[in-house]
């Protein structure tokens, strides 16, 4: 702002508040406006800027339209008739003498027709066409964009292109109607204000819901001098007429100030809908005076319903996939508890998806009196008083959430650190029974174009007088709860209390339904593959005495021909019995027994002595425990394990094999770790797919069973199974166990 820029002390800003903005009584010095009575085609009011024309048409007031301007208007008489209300019509460039051709535009209301003429301006495009490749520029850019804040960039470098001011900005709204900027183009007249964000008070209530009636608007010289509509003495005591789908439409005195304040001679806005919603604006903003030519700001309309669209594209789409990946922990997260009595158990046992759930760094679960905690909470006596002013205060919500904690507790403040959000779900009607995540406290610094404080006091407009930033540290404040974290706790609340607790015998009659189901589908798994392998055993057996019987009479490439048959049987044969053993895997019954892992393991590793015979391998095996699981089960993960890194070491120089443990709270955790030829992380989801393979079968042999098989084990004793790997570095397999009553821990 220029240091000498005052408020002008003649400006009455409470009459400003007291006059609604979208009857200012008055346009812009750049063209003419007529208001028609349609039951009449006589025009009400008018507002000429030009006073030539009136000396050369005659005043219209008065007059009937199809006679005023030289019945310049008289051809668009029946499109005028056609308007539906609150619509509007671009009539075209209608010439009015020597004044040359002014770009008509027509809006109708439900009591009026507003007919506006705009002056047309040295050198502008001839239509909308020439500006088509710079439109369809920036199309084939915005699609290429991979997230809203570069649409963003990308909308206010094309939009300064074409309107040639010296700033443009995007300016995205929060929930609350403060504004801040994402995107900014310029030049170096003006100052940057990216990042910087504005108060609500900058652009109240009533000029929000303009910006979304009226897409454009242009202030053309933040100092103009309107031009009064005027009106015949019978109109005198009627109500102002509405202008807001004026273009020409004058501003407040008020919003000039602003502009002046803030260094702008001109500026120009361009509306983003999304879905309906005012999401923001492109704003532009010029050092001097500055006029858009009118097929110009179409451009830039046009542009900003594209940015509209794509952002409305882009945040759907990304909330699609978040809503995605919180519906599957959720499931991971159900399927733990429908078959376990204890949810409270059942949900402690997975604390990784019941925080990823609401995207929580801390939850606790309340029941009866007991609390579990995990991740980074508060202690429990603080979440037991935490939840006891729940109940008292906010007992009767389903969910309660607040970034602000502090705020509406002060003794929260205690444990702000770890607990400045908190979402929390109400899980019974007769206990004080909740689920609560925590998110900790985010110290962060807000940049405001002016000090915030300035607020406008009883809805008295005032123009703000610094834009100089102003910085203010926001603490005991975390990051917000969205609506797809507070959806996803609501959800599993529903779960909890209607399906686990409400419906446990239907929910036992699914799980009935679904195992039979997985019976069904084992079994036919098991005949298809059990049938499969008489047919490969007759390849390889009759082929083989084909060869035999052949003898010499065979050349080189009908006996190769021949070998490939048979190793290909094999091969196809092996697969099926692999197959086979999966699908027995699934229909065997779990025959859990007290084991000792590390005896289990040697033995294991004993008996594949001849697949690495003549190699020199290097042993560590930690000290396993005794684990309550299935030992055959057991004994083929091992095999499989300790097999795939015998194969996988098999180029390795000084080949390495660890055997490992680690336990926690809830269950024993193995692993089996070499420094063979590894894997492309970027695969790991496929190492326990059925048929999956990483390398070729031309370097390592198998059937791609092997850990689908460990992977169906360890899910049949509630544990889990992943891997770790770097191609060229080796790979870890681990798979844990967890504790069973009754089991040596």
């Amino acid at each position: 702002m220029p240091p000498d820029t005052v408020l002008d002390p003649t400006l009455d800003l409470s009459a400003c508040a007291r006059e609604p903005i979208h009857t200012p009584g008055a346009i812009q010095p750049y063209g003419l406006l007529l208001v028609v009575d349609p039951s009449r085609w006589v025009v009400i009011e008018r507002a000429v800027a030009d006073p030539a024309l009136v000396e050369a048409f005659g005043d219209p007031l008065g007059q009937p339209l199809d006679q005023v301007l030289g019945g310049a208007l008289a051809h668009a008489q029946a499109t005028l008739a056609a308007l539906a209300p609150d619509t509007s019509a671009f009539l075209g460039a209608l010439k009015l003498g020597e004044a040359g051709p002014h770009h008509t535009l027509a809006h109708r209301s439900t009591h009026c027709l507003l007919v506006e003429m705009e002056a047309p301006i040295a050198g502008e495009p001839g239509s909308l066409e020439d500006l088509y490749p710079a439109i369809r520029q920036f199309m084939a850019e915005i699609e290429k964009a991979t997230s809203v804040a570069e649409q963003c960039a990308i909308a206010s470098e094309h939009v300064r292109t074409l309107a040639q001011f010296d700033r443009t900005l995007v300016y995205q709204f929060d929930k609350e109607w403060n504004g801040v900027v994402v995107a900014e183009d310029r030049n170096e007249i003006l100052p940057s204000y990216m990042d910087l964000r504005f108060p609500e008070s900058d652009i109240p209530a009533q000029a929000r819901a303009l910006y979304q009636r009226n897409r454009v608007r242009l202030i053309a010289d933040c100092d103009y001098v309107p031009v009064p509509l005027l009106r015949d003495g019978a109109r005198a005591d009627e109500p102002p007429t509405d202008l807001s789908a004026s273009v020409l439409r004058s501003v407040s005195p008020v919003h000039l100030q602003y502009m002046r304040n803030m260094g702008t001679g001109a500026s120009m806005s361009v509306s983003l809908i999304r879905e309906g919603q005012l999401w923001g604006l492109i704003s532009c903003h010029n050092r001097a005076a500055r006029r858009v030519p009118y097929h110009v700001r179409t451009a830039c309309e046009f542009i900003g319903q594209i940015l509209s669209l794509q952002i409305a594209l882009k945040e759907r789409a990304l909330a699609v996939e978040e809503r995605i990946a919180r519906r599957a922990i959720q499931v991971r997260l159900l399927a733990r508890m429908a078959g376990d009595e204890d949810f409270m158990a059942a949900l402690g046992r997975d604390p990784e998806s019941l925080l990823a759930l609401t995207g929580a760094g801390g939850a606790a679960i309340v029941h009866r009196g007991v609390c579990v905690m995990l991740g980074d909470c508060p202690s429990q006596s603080q979440i037991l008083d935490l939840v006891h002013w729940l109940t008292l205060h906010h007992g009767d919500q389903d969910v309660f959430w607040t970034e602000k904690l502090p705020a509406a507790w002060q003794e929260a403040d205690a444990f702000c650190g770890p607990a400045s959000g908190v979402l929390a779900i109400s899980i019974s009607q007769l206990h004080d029974s909740f689920v609560l995540w925590f998110r900790p406290e985010v110290v962060r610094t807000v940049r405001w174009g002016g000090d915030p404080r300035h607020k406008a006091q009883a809805q008295v407009l005032t123009p703000r007088m610094s834009f100089e930033a102003w910085k203010q540290t926001v603490r005991q404040q975390s990051l917000p709860w969205q609506e797809v974290d507070r959806d996803s706790a609501l959800e599993l609340r529903t779960a909890i209390v209607d399906i686990v607790l409400r419906k446990a015998e239907e929910m036992a009659e699914l799980n009935e339904q679904l195992l039979r189901s997985n019976k069904e589908l084992e079994a036919f798994s098991y005949s298809v593959s059990h049938d499969l392998r008489a047919p490969f055993r007759h390849i390889v057996g009759y082929s083989e005495l084909l060869g035999a019987s052949a003898g010499e009479r065979l050349d080189d490439t009908e006996r190769r021909f021949l070998a490939t048959i048979v190793e290909s049987a094999k091969s196809a044969g092996t697969l099926v019995d692999d197959l086979l053993s999966f699908s027995q895997m699934g229909r065997s019954t779990l025959g859990l027994a007290s084991v000792d892992m590390g005896v289990l393991a040697e033995d294991v590793r004993s008996k594949l002595d001849m697949e690495y015979a003549g190699r020199s391998i290097q042993w560590r095996m930690a000290k396993l425990p005794r684990v309550e699981v299935d030992p055959a089960m057991l004994r083929l993960v091992w095999q499989n394990l300790l097999s795939n890194a015998i194969k996988f070491t098999r180029h390795t120089p000084e080949p390495v094999i660890e055997i490992g443990h680690a336990r926690t709270e809830h269950e024993d955790i193995f692993h089996v770790k070499d420094n063979g030829c590894g894997f492309d992380p970027r695969y790991v989801d496929k190492l326990f797919g059925v048929f999956q393979r990483l390398h070729h079968a031309d370097e390592y042999e198998g059937t791609g069973i092997g850990l689908a098989n460990v992977r169906r084990i360890i899910d049949r004793h509630g544990g889990r199974t992943w891997a770790e790997g770097e191609l060229g570095k080796g790979a870890t397999f681990h798979f844990t166990v967890p504790f069973f009553s009754g089991a040596d821990t």
